[in-house]
């Protein structure tokens, strides 16, 4: 049989992790296939970019779908655990497990599709509708999402000291800093579940920049960024970055446009974004060169 897609894998992985046990995903894609009794020509169908079997891919996109739904839970790498949610689902399951099953949590919804996109109907046509290119550049920001929401999650849940090591990389991958060591010595005081320091703006250290980033759950409100602003005087610094994996509120935002100093405002989201523009805490996978018709060149006098 021909390697199936990974909405027809849902139910039946979520059937296997039925016995509430924690579960490997590299175990579970064996026993899939051997469930689906998959032919070795199947298992070793490749994607296109030929990195990795079709099979092993599909089955880890189902995983990732049933997480973001809250019916399966991460206990680890590759590894996973039903949740309270995925029992109920399984004591009266669809007939067909679907991304369109999964629109009813709201967890979901944010995750496959931010809001402002498109209706649901436009959603139903996009792939008719849009031509070869945005479907590919559709795909790619599809991928970026899932990658920022792990990358953010991973985050959250690193020791003091990671975090530390993770912001000053990314400062310097940034071009603040001047050297690794420079950038370390100087913002490399952890505390408070995060950091704070002062850093140069560039490799001469014409100017310095006051840095403070934490690891808040809750979002971050106008008093701290006020107290933030005024800390900048103590340091003798006119330019601040804070940076926080989680959210700054409306009015913080509105603060920061309403004082001479400048303060750049990175919130989790933004966070996580920066690490894959920087390849901070990321490996390439794959990479595609979309080209077009060079008509000068063709052109004929």
């Amino acid at each position: 049989m021909a390697v199936p897609d990974f909405e027809s894998l849902m139910l039946p992985l979520l059937r296997i992790a039925a016995d509430g046990q924690e579960h490997r995903l590299s175990e579970t894609i064996e026993a899939l296939a051997r469930e689906l009794h998959l032919s070795e020509d199947d298992r070793n169908e490749l994607l296109p970019s030929g990195r990795q079997a079709k099979f092993d891919n599909r089955v880890g996109w189902a995983r990732t779908y049933l997480s973001k739904a809250g019916l399966l839970v991460s206990t680890g790498r590759g590894r996973f655990r039903i949740t309270e949610r995925g029992l109920e689902v399984l004591a009266n399951p669809p007939d067909d497990l679907t991304v369109g099953f999964l629109q009813q949590y709201p967890e979901f919804k944010e995750f496959y599709r931010p809001p402002s996109q498109e209706t649901k109907e436009e959603e139903n046509d996009r792939e008719t509708d849009q031509t070869p290119e945005e479907i590919l550049e559709s795909s790619y920001q599809e991928l970026r999402r899932s990658l920022a929401h792990e990358i953010l999650e991973r985050v959250r849940t690193c020791s003091p000291k990671f975090f530390e090591r993770l912001v000053v990389d990314l400062l310097v991958a940034m071009g603040y800093g001047g050297s690794r060591q420079d950038a370390g010595q100087a913002v490399g005081h952890t505390g408070d579940d995060g950091i704070d320091g002062i850093i140069k703006e560039d490799k001469l250290g014409l100017d310095i920049v006051y840095v403070q980033a934490k690891r808040w759950k809750t979002v971050v409100g106008k008093p701290i960024v006020q107290a933030f602003a005024g800390s900048l005087e103590g340091q003798r610094a006119k330019k601040g970055v804070l940076i926080t994996t989680s959210q700054f509120s409306k009015d913080a935002r509105e603060y920061i446009g309403k004082i001479e100093k400048k303060i750049v405002l990175i919130d989790g989201e933004q966070l996580a974004e920066l690490m894959i523009d920087h390849d901070v805490g990321v490996t390439p996978v794959a990479s595609y060169v979309v080209k077009r018709v060079d008509f000068d060149y063709l052109e004929e006098d």
